[in-house]
């Protein structure tokens, strides 16, 4: 038998270690105690975050230029464009299969190739995209294919996220799958449906709670949202942590300019003294008398003025206002800066910081959209492009049994130009020079393609060559002078 040991002046030490934001208290007396699946919290405030999203994005200033930014900084003027980088089996850059490529893409984008309804080209589609998810969490395009459509074969259709129902649900279906928010999966949870309500008399599949629904194989659709939350099958609008400040901001404008219309109105009261003032059987009712600019009149015996003179809005309305702003911005992921458009007491170091963390967020959302729209998207269209043999190189069509090979390609997003060009310069040479990056990776930071800009230079040297300018002074006048060169005038070069 074991001998028993007896402790003494030992206490539980689990009591010690405590989280005081796990315990109930008064003034966090509102924040929930129990964890909800994601499921629970997108089928409870989906709807209502929609309607307040949309509300505010098309009446809040600051949530529009919200979603400018957001089309601004992700899309850009030019979209994410195909970048074709085709390898032949020397390893060798293809340039007739990248030209191709590119080109027939290209003229794929055209609007009236692209959609549907020949509306919106494909950079618009992106917008259309990216404001989407913002504005509403997620979006959906549904590929349409048929000969009759293109030369590709293929079109876009852009579908409102509304028209997924939410609170569609279907614990198991015939065939062994289930529904869940409008999405039917599989037993893996795989998608292989979505059901989208359909307003129209075509196309109907079936009816359901008096609406028609339209059941539409996964292969056709392209949905993207940012999860929050594992499992999480539909997305929430980017806005979300926002509103309530954007309310509240709006509310505290409006209050504010109430207040300083009636503080600029110098308005007043006028009150009788005791033992004065009309008899109470007249009708006339109350004494009112309207006052002019820069004069002064009389009042009857007893009567006095009373001045009303608010004060506000007074020196906190401002930073009241900013501070409000500023959680907007944070929630927004943006600097306060740039979305407010306040440059005020901004020094270069301060909102250069800013504007680098900014274009770290725009990049992550620009691979976002790579990856969730232009990828499936670009491997549908190369697809259907090389069955109907869009796509030829010398009148002759790229083989289908290369597909996976045409499949490597990458995309170019939006680049922004340097902040201190000179600084930046210098610094893109220098990396260059300590072999820290290629001049490759450094056009490209700047947006551009080098295989472009080194056939540029090359048509450049040969319109110099054409020009009759020598060999030994081209160097001079393409390179820089502390690259290359020599520093003496080509007129003066002995020839």
């Amino acid at each position: 038998m074991k001998p028993r040991i007896k402790l003494k002046n030992h206490r539980v030490a689990t009591r010690v270690y405590k989280v005081n934001a796990g315990e109930t208290q008064r003034l966090i007396g509102g924040s929930m105690n129990f964890p909800m699946t994601a499921d629970h919290i997108v089928e409870r405030h989906w709807m209502p975050l929609i309607a307040k999203s949309r509300e505010v994005c098309a009446n809040d200033g600051y949530a529009k230029e919200f979603l400018k930014m957001c089309r601004n900084n992700v899309v850009g003027a030019k979209g994410i464009e195909l970048r074709a980088n085709i390898k032949d089996t020397n390893g060798q850059s293809d340039g007739f299969a990248n030209t191709a490529l590119e080109q027939s893409f290209k003229a794929f984008s055209n609007k009236k190739h692209c959609d549907i309804q020949g509306r919106l080209s494909l950079r618009a589609i992106q917008n259309a995209c990216i404001t989407s998810a913002a504005r509403d969490g997620e979006f959906f395009i549904r590929l349409i294919t048929g000969t009759d459509l293109n030369p590709w074969g293929i079109a876009l259709q852009v579908l409102d996220p509304v028209r997924c129902p939410i609170h569609y649900n279907e614990e198991k279906l015939p065939n062994g799958n289930y529904v869940k928010q409008g999405i039917e999966f599989n037993q893996l949870g795989r998608p292989v449906a979505y059901h989208f309500t359909h307003v129209g008399t075509d196309n109907i599949d079936y009816n359901l709670g008096g609406h028609s629904f339209v059941r539409i194989p996964a292969g056709e659709i392209i949905h993207g949202f940012l999860p929050d939350l594992l499992e999480q099958k539909r997305g929430l609008p980017w806005t979300a942590t926002a509103l309530m400040r954007l309310k509240m901001l709006s509310g505290m404008e409006d209050a504010t300019l109430v207040n300083a219309r009636a503080s600029a109105s110098k308005g007043g009261f006028l009150q009788w003294r005791a033992d004065h003032g009309p008899i109470p059987d007249e009708d006339d009712g109350p004494y009112e008398q309207e006052l002019e600019p820069n004069t002064f009149k009389e009042l009857p015996p007893g009567l006095e003025f009373k001045d009303y003179n608010p004060h506000y809005p007074s020196g906190e309305a401002q930073s009241f206002s900013k501070r409000i702003l500023q959680g907007i911005a944070a929630s927004f992921g943006v600097t306060y800066n740039d979305l407010a458009k306040d440059l005020e007491n901004v020094n270069f170091s301060s909102i250069r910081q800013g504007t680098l963390n900014d274009r770290d967020y725009w990049k992550e959302l620009q691979t976002w959209l790579i990856e969730e729209l232009m990828e499936p998207l670009y491997e549908r269209w190369l697809y259907q492009a090389l069955i109907n043999e869009a796509i030829t190189v010398f009148n002759k069509p790229l083989k289908f049994v290369r597909f996976d090979k045409y499949l490597g390609v990458d995309w170019q997003g939006r680049s922004w130009d340097w902040i201190d060009p000179r600084a930046d310069t210098e610094a893109a040479i220098k990396s260059i020079d300590y072999r820290l990056k290629s001049v490759s990776q450094v056009i490209r930071e700047r947006g551009d393609d080098p295989e472009k800009v080194f056939q540029e230079m090359a048509g450049d040297i040969k319109a110099m060559q054409a020009a009759g300018i020598p060999d030994h002074a081209i160097p001079y006048l393409i390179q820089n002078n502390k690259q290359g060169a020599s520093h003496e005038n080509p007129e003066t070069l002995d020839r």
